[in-house]
C-alpha cells in the first residue's frame, strides 16, 4: 500500500496540521456508525483508516458497513483494514440483531453490489509508521484486533500519541451482564492486555457513555439538514431507540457510547476523570467485569477513566459537527 497516494483533507495553521489523525478500530453497529459519521464530518479530526472487526456484527458485515459510510462521504481513499473475526477464547460469538439490526445499521443495508477494496492487517503498521506521534488510536469495539496489533508491532504501537477505548463499567451495572460491559465481556483477555500495555490511555466506560443520549428532536434536526448522512439518521435512531425503550423504560433517547469516545479527543472537558490502573476479570460469572482498587492504601495509576458526562457540552459539540 502506498500511503503517499491517499488524498486527505488537512486543515493547517502555520504549516503545521492541527487535525488529529485517527485510526479507528470498530465493529459498526449503530453507535459505531454514528461515531464514524461524526469523525468524517468534524474538521478537526482526520480519519486515516478503519480496522473493522467482529462484535456487534460479523467481520464481513462490519467491513461492508464501514465501506458504505465512507462511500457516502466520497472517501474511498481511506483504507478499510480487515480485523479479527472472533475473540481469543474459542467460544461462539454472540451478535445482537435486536439492538443493531441483522446487518448492523438498523434497517439500512449497504447495496448488495457495492464494490470496495480492503487492506491487509499490516496496513496498521504502515499507517503508524507514517504518522507516528501524530496518530490517535480509538477502539470502540472488542479489543481483539488492537491487542493483536500490539503483539505484532510493539515498537510501532509505542510511536502512537494516545489511545481511547470504549469499554468497562466501574461500580455501575453492566449492559451485557449485571457486571460487565459488552466490549470487555466480548474478549476480556484482549481488554486486559490493552489496559496493561497501552500508554496515554483514556477509557470511556458506561459510567459516562450511558448518559451520552441523543433524543428524537436532535435527530429530527439532523434529518432535515444538509448532512450527507441525514437520510439515514432517523431510521437507524428509531431502530436503536426501540431497543432502549424496552431495556431502559422511561429513557428519553438512546446512549451513543462510541460517539463519546471519539468526541473527547478534541473535547476532553466534556467528561470528568479519575486515574487508576484498571483490570478486567476473565473467568467465572464475573467475566468482563472491570474494576479498580479504591482502598485508601492503593496507589492511583496512569489510565484516565471517564466517570461523569457533562451532557450540555456533549450535545453542543454533536450539533456543532452534525449540523454545520
Amino acid at each position: 500500500m502506498n500511503l503517499k497516494k491517499v488524498n486527505i483533507y488537512v486543515e493547517r495553521k502555520g504549516g503545521v496540521s492541527i487535525t488529529k489523525k485517527v485510526l479507528l478500530f470498530c465493529d459498526p453497529g449503530i453507535d459505531d456508525s454514528i461515531a464514524i459519521m461524526y469523525t468524517m464530518l468534524d474538521p478537526n479530526l482526520e480519519l486515516v483508516g478503519i480496522v473493522a472487526s467482529y462484535g456487534n456484527v460479523t467481520q464481513d458485515e462490519a467491513t461492508a458497513n464501514a465501506a458504505y459510510l465512507l462511500q457516502l462521504a466520497g472517501r474511498t481513499d481511506i483504507p478499510i483494514i480487515v480485523g479479527a473475526s472472533e475473540p481469543i477464547q474459542e467460544e461462539r460469538v454472540t451478535f445482537y440483531p435486536e439492538i443493531h439490526g441483522e446487518e448492523g445499521i438498523g434497517p439500512i443495508q449497504p447495496p448488495s453490489n457495492m464494490v470496495y477494496h480492503i487492506y491487509p492487517f499490516d496496513t496498521i503498521r504502515a499507517i503508524t509508521e507514517r504518522y507516528k506521534d501524530e496518530l490517535v488510536i480509538v477502539d470502540t469495539g472488542r479489543s481483539t484486533s488492537l491487542a493483536t496489533a500490539f503483539i505484532l508491532y510493539p515498537d510501532y504501537m509505542k510511536m502512537v500519541d494516545s489511545y481511547y477505548i470504549m469499554g468497562g463499567a466501574f461500580f455501575v451495572p453492566g449492559n451485557v451482564t449485571a457486571l460487565a460491559e459488552a466490549n470487555f465481556y466480548g474478549d476480556p483477555t484482549s481488554s486486559n492486555y490493552i489496559l496493561q500495555t497501552a500508554h496515554n490511555l483514556t477509557l470511556t466506560p458506561l459510567n459516562c457513555t450511558l448518559y451520552a443520549v441523543l433524543t428524537p428532536d436532535i435527530i429530527n434536526d439532523i434529518s432535515k439538514s444538509n448532512n450527507i448522512y441525514a437520510f439515514m439518521m432517523e431510521p437507524i435512531f428509531n431502530y436503536y431507540f426501540e431497543f432502549y425503550k424496552d431495556s431502559m423504560p422511561g429513557i428519553q433517547g438512546t446512549p451513543i457510547h462510541d460517539l463519546l469516545t471519539v468526541m473527547i479527543i478534541n473535547n476532553p472537558d466534556i467528561v470528568d476523570y479519575t486515574y487508576y490502573d484498571a483490570k478486567v476479570i476473565e473467568e467465572t460469572e464475573a467475566r468482563g467485569m472491570s474494576y479498580i482498587d479504591l482502598r485508601p492504601t492503593s496507589k492511583k495509576g496512569k489510565t484516565r477513566i471517564g466517570i461523569k458526562l457533562h451532557y450540555d457540552q456533549f450535545i453542543s459539540e454533536f450539533k456543532r459537527v452534525m449540523l454545520s
